[in-house]
């Protein structure tokens, strides 16, 4: 959720409107400055804090002993059922949850340590089983444990490490008067049995495995820009009054070419809806989120969390992520956490950025916003100070966000000068930004957290916040600073945010082909992707790793072409309507050569043609823009409402819905039933092209993929890749993973010849998106290294 909850979006509404209509006025025209400063008078203990306060309490975030408990015991309920990636992610719930300093925690490791040995994660296992000894695991249960310490080293090839780790547990079984129970009888059997695995192992040692270093990827070779951190030489940056700061080709740049890679100056992993509980009573949900699956500082994706030491809410991939959290921002976000989820993202991105770049550097930047003849919103004025600078040497000097030396970096200083558009921005929506940064640097101020905001601690002081003796409605000078160069961030937000998007598994993700679709993990601020403009056919694709953003040519980019990214409305999934409204969020009209073509032409999308109905008499394409559809064949005279195929579309969507839902419970004779009979119902009124059919095209794939019909599985999966090929183009991105879907289908179907030419497609267009380095490229080689490992007279009968 990028801006706050519609509850506080509602109680600010009605603060703007009781306001006197002077005040008002004032408030619409005021400065970033002047807005911080009213507003600070504004925030009424007995309205606004009062519901703040309220909406707070139903965001978890704090430890809870008795929610650690219920998590504990649901993962052993799943664990029973041999269920272990459910109860490996239940296990982590319940530790996240265990107060600091108790020994409770160490049970939860431990028991998560089980479920990944039987997942065969155990290097990952071996970390949980340290930790749970480290949390002051009991002695009495110790040895168990150790067991298992023992069978993963022995599994990773560490004999000798198994057998001092089978020595430890000897000692500690013999050291134990109760020998003759029958837990003991089983752990000595248990011994036994592993030093006789350590013993043949030991006598007949596999080999090595080889080293794959193709596997790894090849690392690209480029020539970084002089003048702008983590782009190409071949890109160049230029700034205009109509196109503001963006980048153009200085040389001719060639499809899969690398054209930038950046780390975010900052990334706020977007949290899962599981957090808000309805009321007290409701039993504490065990759904699975982002919040639970990555890393909140790094965003790579978790298997055994590292619970923050203080709240239940933040989770890393180790202890390292945890303590450089805590240094950087988590040690005053920690006890905001449930201000932070009712606010929105936004806020908690703006508050991070400030955090991240210290309290002298924003005071620096906010006085020089300040400063009139440098108005850092005014193009006009900043084009003709451009204009009169010297032409030899300026460079990229004067461009807003360089530094000195005319460097374009990732910076804050490049950050603070993306534009915040205050005055296109409604003052309706500026009061709720300039409310919801108020609201969280009182917070700041009345948990004593005044001195670290300005980084006037040692980090040895740096425990959990003490509350300031002296509460006062009036802010502090400096955190009026930090609250202005918030709500700039906030505003900025709205036009620069990146979203980070993850290829997440759709399923439970054991099947032998993995459906993915690409989900927002996190948003954050890119300033250097920001110099990108929009176009709805761009000319790169942009790819995640973490938090790194990589950029890459899509198609052959001569030398003075402006570098194009799509910030969502792209041409293929939209009219030229839709794309206009979403993009008015950016306060800019789009002029790119297809809404040009479209607008000026009044030819209809590739969208509308595409994903049209028809006639249900004859099949011929319904024309109208009124609710009124006709016929386009004359000769038929069938007229139908659209609201009437509209409803019908949502009532196929719905069916389609629940067939998915019974895959997801391995109903797999009743799924086909009811996507057979959506087929049906979707050809009386659906073009043939419309992405619905191609859609249920790959959820019939799946549906037989499941069942091991590979043949059949590959049939309707090419059907589905026709239709997306007809919306999203032969090198798309999307016919990429449609092309590595087919892969694996025909890969486990033996069909030898037919994989290894989908393989070399797949890996065309997915490194031409992705990078060579890609997960997915990595499998693609992984198999294609597979089948060629086959006899000569396989591949020949294949």
């Amino acid at each position: 959720m990028a801006l706050p909850r519609p509850e506080w979006r509602g109680c600010a509404a009605r603060r703007w409107a009781a306001l006197d209509p002077a005040l008002r006025e004032r408030l619409a025209a005021a400065s970033l400055h002047d807005a911080v400063r009213l507003g600070c008078h504004m925030l009424r203990t007995e309205e606004e804090e009062a519901a703040l306060v309220q909406l707070c309490r139903q965001v978890c975030t704090d430890k809870d002993p008795a929610a650690a408990g219920f998590y504990r015991e649901q993962g052993n309920r799943e664990f029973s059922r041999c269920q272990y990636w459910a109860a490996m992610r239940l296990y982590s719930k319940a530790a996240s949850h265990e107060p600091s300093g108790s020994s409770e925690v160490s049970i939860c490791f431990a028991n998560r340590s089980a479920a990944l040995f039987h997942l065969g994660h155990f290097k990952v296992c071996l970390e949980d089983i340290a930790r749970a000894e480290s949390h002051g695991y009991p002695d009495r249960l110790l040895p168990k444990v150790l067991l298992r310490k023992a069978e993963c080293l022995l599994c990773l090839g560490r004999l000798q490490d198994a057998a001092d780790a089978i020595s430890v547990v000897e000692s500690k079984i013999h050291m134990d008067v109760l020998m003759t129970s029958p837990t003991h009888q089983t752990l000595l059997k248990k011994l036994s049995q592993l030093k006789v695995k350590i013993h043949e192992k030991k006598r007949c040692p596999e080999p090595a495995q080889e080293a794959c270093g193709d596997m790894q990827g090849r690392s690209e070779i480029w020539e970084e820009n002089d003048s702008i951190s983590g782009a190409s030489s071949s890109l160049s940056l230029n700034f205009d009054t109509e196109r503001g700061r963006h980048l153009v080709a200085s040389q001719d740049i060639v499809p899969g070419q690398r054209l930038l890679k950046e780390e975010a100056f900052v990334s706020v992993l977007c949290p899962g809806e599981s957090l808000l509980l309805q009321d007290r009573d409701t039993a504490w949900d065990t759904r699975v989120t982002n919040a639970d699956l990555y890393c909140h500082r790094c965003l790579r994706q978790l298997l055994a969390s590292v619970p923050c030491r203080e709240c239940s809410y933040a989770k890393y991939c180790s202890q390292d992520c945890a303590d450089m959290a805590w240094e950087q921002y988590h040690r005053i976000e920690c006890s905001l956490g449930a201000l932070l989820l009712t606010l929105g993202v936004f806020c908690h991105v703006a508050l991070r950025t400030v955090l991240l770049a210290g309290f002298a550097e924003v005071n620096r930047l906010v006085k020089w916003s300040h400063s009139g003849h440098k108005d850092p919103h005014n193009l006009k004025a900043r084009c003709k100070c451009l204009s009169e600078a010297p032409d030899t040497g300026a460079g990229t000097r004067g461009i807003p966000g360089c530094s000195d030396t005319g460097q374009y970096q990732s910076s804050y200083q490049a950050v603070f000068h993306l534009l915040p558009h205050t005055e296109q921005h409604s003052p309706e929506h500026k009061f709720l930004c300039m409310l919801s940064v108020v609201a969280i640097c009182k917070r700041l101020q009345e948990a004593g957290l005044h001195a670290a905001v300005l980084n006037q601690e040692s980090s040895e002081q740096w425990s959990k916040p003490k509350t300031s003796e002296k509460s006062s409605d009036e802010l502090s000078p400096e955190l009026k600073t930090v609250a202005e160069a918030m709500l700039r961030h906030v505003l900025q937000l709205q036009c620069n945010a990146q979203a980070i998007t993850v290829m997440q598994e759709l399923g439970p993700g054991d099947g032998a082909v993995v459906n993915k679709k690409p989900v927002r993990l996190a948003t954050a601020f890119f300033p250097v992707l920001s110099l990108l403009n929009h176009s709805c056919c761009p000319n790169t694709s942009v790819s995640f790793s973490g938090t790194a953003a990589t950029v890459r040519a899509s198609q052959p980019i001569p030398r003075g072409q402006e570098i194009f990214h799509c910030y969502g409305p792209h041409q293929c999934r939209m009219r030229v309507a839709e794309r206009q409204q979403l993009l008015s969020q950016y306060f800019f009209e789009c002029r790119c050569r297809v809404c040009l073509s479209e607008l000026e032409s009044d030819v209809k999308s590739v969208v509308s043609m595409r994903n049209s109905f028809c006639c249900p008499s004859c099949q011929a394409p319904m024309q109208g823009e009124g609710d009124l559809l006709c016929c386009s064949d004359e000769a038929c005279a069938t007229s139908v409402s659209r609201e009437k195929l509209s409803r019908r579309l949502w009532d196929l969507q719905q069916q389609i819905k629940k067939a998915l839902d019974l895959l997801r419970d391995r109903k797999t004779d009743q799924a086909i039933k009811i996507l057979r009979k959506c087929q049906m119902d979707a050809e009386s009124f659906l073009s043939p092209e419309h992405l619905l059919m191609g859609e249920m095209e790959d959820h019939l794939a799946q549906v037989y993929a499941t069942l091991g019909k590979w043949q059949e599985a590959a049939r309707h999966l090419k059907k589905s890749i026709e239709i997306v090929e007809m919306h999203h183009g032969p090198s798309s991105e999307e016919i990429g993973h449609e092309l590595f879907k087919l892969a694996q289908v025909l890969f486990n179907g033996f069909a030898v010849s037919e994989t290894l030419s989908t393989i070399q497609r797949a890996e065309e267009i997915l490194s031409m998106h992705c990078g060579p380095q890609s997960a997915q490229i990595q499998e693609l080689q992984e198999m294609k290294t597979c089948l060629s490992e086959l006899p000569r007279s396989i591949l020949e009968r294949t």
